[in-house]
């Protein structure tokens, strides 16, 4: 079982826009070192939608090989067209990936009929663990509790990353599928309610610059330690707003490279570098969660 605190690992980049594997090295060392759970590599805030199949793949590959069995790495493996999803799945598929995180077709707005038919082809095509992934702010189709329900019945979809920052369907999930599928926050503003009311773990930007207090307020919620996690989720709350003042993952790259953990924060167009109106709130934000700028 893959839960507790997990981070949406940032993919680094060089100047010249190229992955950066050394800086992504470092970063898999940190987040084992400050007590990560588990990674997802290539997800969102990996910048999937800018990748090339052959780069998400190593990048996939990469971050693997740097964990070296340490901690849990989940692949990215969403995509809009359901026959890239399944590639992506077949290739990861040999890189000995705990998981797999898909999320639901972007854009073209599929059915719930075309939500199930995806996730069901996706998983047929590999016995490797697959997640859900629920995120209608970005891809324009909310895929409901029931559609999750139906796919919880395939073998090897396991959990489901919610979104949507709506806590009750917490409830509603856990009654429809049942006790052992996993329930993942994917909304780091409400990720301690969410863990409070049942869920198992939290797939987090937020992580991506406070992993150790990030872990503090996870353990404690998982534990139903409530006062304790409000106390380590106090410092560091502001930075679930801040780190979304413009389109992930642009704020929470240039927080990165602001503490000094990769040697570039260049991201991929058409995203483009923080505007430096924001510069400041970030700032702030970090400095009441007493991370170190340089």
């Amino acid at each position: 079982m893959i839960n507790g605190s997990i981070v949406a690992l940032i993919t680094p980049m060089n100047s010249d826009g190229s992955v950066d594997y050394k800086s992504l090295e470092n970063l898999v060392e940190y987040h084992i070192a400050e007590g990560t759970d588990a990674i997802v590599a290539v997800g969102t805030t990996g910048e999937s939608a800018t990748l090339p199949i052959p780069e998400h793949i190593e990048v996939v590959s990469q971050t693997v090989k740097f964990a070296a069995g340490r901690l849990p790495v989940i692949g990215g493996n969403g995509g809009n067209a359901t026959a890239e999803a399944i590639e992506l799945t077949k290739a990861q598929s040999k890189l000995g990936v705990a998981a797999m995180l898909g999320v639901t077709p972007y854009y073209n707005k599929p059915s719930p009929k075309g939500i199930i038919a995806h996730y069901k082809a996706v998983a047929a095509s590999t016995d490797i663990p697959q997640i859900l992934y629920n995120v209608p702010g970005r891809t324009a189709v909310d895929m409901l509790p029931e559609t999750v329900a139906e796919l919880a019945e395939v073998p090897n979809i396991i959990g489901v990353k919610e979104a949507t920052g709506d806590l009750s369907r917490v409830k509603r999930l856990r009654e429809l599928c049942g006790d052992d599928f996993l329930l993942y926050s994917g909304d780091d503003a409400t990720a301690r309610e969410f863990l409070t009311l049942g869920g198992d773990g939290v797939i987090s930007v937020a992580n991506n610059i406070v992993p150790k207090q990030f872990k503090m307020m996870c353990d404690a919620a998982l534990a139903g330690n409530v006062q304790a996690a409000m106390a380590a989720e106090d410092s560091i709350k502001g930075l679930f707003s801040a780190l979304f003042c413009e389109a992930n993952p642009i704020p929470v790259k240039w927080a990165v490279h602001r503490m000094g953990l990769i040697s570039q924060g260049e991201i991929r167009l058409p995203l483009t570098e923080l505007s430096t109106e924001f510069h400041g709130l970030l700032l702030d934000a970090m400095k009441n969660a007493r991370i170190e700028v340089k």
